[in-house]
């Protein structure tokens, strides 16, 4: 099993990026607020051939990036997939999103050659489970989420951190085990709480997930907190990395990020 893995950075070592991430992670609200930013992901795959992921930057923003400026910066950094604009925890919403977005947009595919990728949502089992299916239905990739509130609820440890963390892994083994798991599409998993959680995937050869995002070993670096190999961290800095955009790195900061994204590729490669 290998799934490639991207870390969202600040603008001040998107260049380094290239030699941890297996692919770019963009989160559309910082292009226009980051001119560097914006050319960093309008040259991934037009110059360096380097797979790019558009995200609607719901976690940052609280609600997906509005679906019309959604569109017009998807043909700007023509991305090789794209996060279409969900609904926190709504599955009726994000279903409704999907196939207006997918109506509006429908020659963004053949404009360039990208993939939809359809974000799960909902607030309990029976919703969330609805809106899988039908993201299995009609996305070209599902992306799962690492903090519902539903993995509070399903979840087992004692902090919220654990709970997601354990959440997120029974949630993918209910839907498999009641046959509702498509094994025939790819998955992305958005985030993550701890990241111990993927090994988990690892070991049951979850085949098709694909891919994830987090930029928690980044994060961990500016912090000053150093991943063990086997678990990586046991605690999660609250910071986003949209908030450290501008962060410029010491010189053993960034030795750190170098050390945590490695030791966060042998914990999801073993």
């Amino acid at each position: 099993m290998l799934m490639k893995v991207s870390h969202e950075s600040p603008v001040s070592i998107l260049e380094i990026s290239r030699e941890y991430n297996d692919f770019d992670y963009c989160l559309v609200h910082l292009l226009d607020q980051y001119p560097t930013y914006k050319d960093f992901f309008k040259s991934a795959r037009q110059t360096y051939n380097r797979e790019v992921l558009l995200d609607n930057s719901i976690f940052e923003l609280g609600k997906a990036f509005d679906s019309r400026e959604f569109w017009v910066k998807a043909k700007e950094i023509m991305p090789n997939m794209f996060i279409v604009p969900d609904v926190l925890e709504d599955a009726k919403g994000t279903i409704e999103s999907f196939n207006a977005f997918e109506e509006s947009t429908s020659d963004i595919k053949s404009s360039f050659l990208t993939k939809a990728i359809g974000a799960v949502q909902g607030k309990n089992w029976h919703e969330l489970k609805e809106c899988y299916k039908f993201m299995a239905d009609n996305a070209d990739m599902i992306a799962i989420s690492f903090d519902f509130s539903y993995y509070q609820v399903t979840g087992e440890g004692t902090t919220h951190l654990e709970k997601w963390c354990s959440g997120r892994q029974r949630f993918i083994s209910d839907l498999i085990n009641t046959g509702a798991w498509n094994w025939s599409k790819p998955h992305h998993l958005l985030g993550c709480s701890l990241a111990k959680e993927f090994k988990y995937y690892v070991d049951r050869d979850i085949h098709n997930i694909v891919s994830c995002d987090t930029s928690n070993p980044v994060v961990a670096a500016i912090h000053g907190l150093k991943y063990d190999a086997d678990y990586g961290l046991q605690s999660k800095p609250s910071t986003k990395l949209a908030d450290l955009i501008e962060h410029n790195f010491t010189d053993d900061q960034l030795e750190l990020v170098k050390y945590n994204t490695t030791m966060f590729k042998k914990i999801i490669r073993r």
